[in-house]
């Protein structure tokens, strides 16, 4: 697992990265997110060992990076968001060269075979690198991460510059690893954190503002007496039907969903629950209700709110 506890980097007078701590436990894949800028890649940085932090730690399996930054790297699988692959070597000689780097003790022809398998290169082993598509190189780079069968990988914008395909490929084989691996993806691609991560941890301006699932995130920021409504019949009377509800604040008639169905956005005193009085009014006048639902932010939205203060696109209420 990874432990990361008040982490700081500091370039001079600038403080890049400020008392970050989060934890990744075994078989779970953390989302990483931050606007450009932010400290995201610092982080990473650190925990691979490629740069020191100023203080703090991060604790690989429950070796420290800093004090023993061999040790925590065998545990370390990392993909850079460009692939680190040599263009004159074939795949199979890439992939033996960094076997002896990594000083693996796994029978190599059966691991490597396995390896290949998994990321679906096996039938362009025997090629030179530089000769394959962006997606191939890219599956090269997670082959690269997977030798040694490291516990922990780190991710680094593992699809950008795939093809929809290729995109979906390289989630799905994410996902699989998640099974078996501590996983840190850090992506700009927010369905892909959506689609794949069990829980993301946001950073802005070196801090972390957010370390939640998304499902929880979108319930803390968004405002629970605020719902979003649909229903079939005439708008202005089902709105007059609505606001006549005691604790209702305001009813927002938002636009014609389908012919004949309205959706409304429904705004009641802080800490009311209305769902069932509205329930029972439009039941009682036999309004069929077709949907309704908080109105909890999506996660383009939360990363907006957390990171610049903005509720872009979202409907003043």
């Amino acid at each position: 697992m990874i432990e990361v506890k008040n982490l700081t980097k500091q370039f001079g007078s600038k403080t890049a990265v400020k008392n970050v701590s989060f934890s990744v436990n075994e078989g779970e894949i953390l989302g990483f997110l931050g606007p450009n800028g932010a400290g995201k890649s610092t982080t990473m940085n650190m925990l691979t060992g490629y740069i020191s932090s100023t203080s703090g730690t991060a604790m690989i399996n429950g070796i420290d990076v800093l004090e023993d930054p061999i040790g925590a790297k065998k545990h370390i699988g990392y993909l850079p968001e460009k692939p680190p692959v040599y263009g004159d070597m074939t795949v199979k000689e890439y992939l033996n060269f960094v076997y002896q780097l990594k000083k693996s003790k796994l029978p190599r022809e059966s691991h490597l075979a396995e390896i290949c398998d998994l990321v679906k290169i096996t039938d362009v082993k025997n090629r030179l690198i530089r000769n394959l598509s962006k997606g191939y190189q890219q599956r090269v780079g997670f082959a690269q991460a997977l030798v040694g069968n490291p516990g922990v990988l780190i991710l680094d914008e593992p699809t950008v510059g795939l093809d929809p395909k290729q995109i979906i490929e390289i989630r799905t084989l994410i996902k699989k690893l998640g099974k078996h691996h501590t996983v840190i993806l850090s992506s700009h691609i927010l369905p892909e954190i959506q689609a794949v991560c069990d829980k993301i941890v946001v950073i802005s301006s070196g801090s972390i503002v957010a370390n939640d699932t998304t499902d929880a995130l979108a319930r803390n920021l968004s405002a629970d007496h605020k719902l979003v409504l649909r229903t079939e019949g005439k708008s202005e009377e089902i709105k007059k039907l609505l606001s006549s509800i005691p604790g209702m604040e305001r009813v927002y008639i938002n636009r014609e969903a389908e012919p004949g169905v309205f959706e409304y956005f429904i705004e009641a005193a802080q800490g009311k629950d209305l769902r069932r009085e509205i329930s029972k009014k439009l039941t009682s006048r036999n309004y069929p209700i077709l949907m309704m639902k908080s109105n909890e932010l999506t996660l383009e939205e939360i990363f907006l709110k957390l990171t610049t203060g903005d509720n872009y696109g979202r409907v003043d209420m």
